[in-house]
């Protein structure tokens, strides 16, 4: 009868121990998911700008180990939750190594089509006061070039206004654009194309 009651107490004080250690490895768990949770939510808004696929593996990530939570896998939870801020790390390198690309970049965009936007104007005041167009130049070809320009103007502002809002990504792509169509115009018009925007 003692050695029954002994087994029982036994049994008690262990399924007790195994309970406060689930207890100890859920507490740990919750606290790694908050952890990972404020990480993540600390670099996204800027993360989602410049290394969107970073951050969706990263979010993908958090959400497998939530669901390994759900179904009382504390310890893999942990796991997968405390790996979390080591890949955030990583984005954040990545996502200041883009900033300064994209800086750099918008930078030469913003000195170098200015110039040429000007340089094209130039050409097209002069030729539309001219009498006679060069005989290269058909009248369709400077109405297809003076269409370029216009274009090319109206999306330099909007690549501008994506720069000032600090959509460095939007402004870089946009001015590309813009670049690509101010370098026809300047063929059509046989005006030479500067060495900086051939590349």
């Amino acid at each position: 009868m003692r050695k029954i009651v002994l087994l029982s107490v036994l049994m008690i004080v262990a399924a007790g121990l195994i309970s406060m250690g689930c207890s100890k490895a859920k507490g740990q768990a919750e606290a790694a998911l908050k952890a990972a949770e404020k990480a993540i939510s600390e670099v996204k808004p800027e993360a989602e700008k410049f290394v969107p696929d970073q951050i969706k593996a990263v979010e993908a990530a958090l959400n497998g180990a939530k669901e390994k939570f759900g179904k009382k896998d504390y310890s893999a939870a942990l796991s997968d939750a405390q790996a979390i801020p080591e890949k955030v790390k990583e984005i954040v390198a990545s996502l200041n190594a883009k900033k300064d690309e994209l800086t750099k970049t918008w930078a030469d965009l913003d000195q170098g089509i200015p110039k040429m936007m000007e340089a094209i104007k130039s050409r097209v005041g002069i030729l539309s006061q001219s009498k006679k167009l060069p005989a290269n130049l058909t009248k369709e070809k400077f109405e297809e070039a003076k269409s370029g320009l216009e274009s090319a103007l109206k999306d330099w502002e909007t690549a501008k206004e994506s720069s000032k809002t600090g959509n460095l990504a939007e402004a870089v792509t946009k001015g590309n654009t813009v670049k690509e169509k101010a370098v026809q115009v300047l063929q059509i018009l046989g005006m030479p194309v500067p060495a900086a925007v051939k590349s």
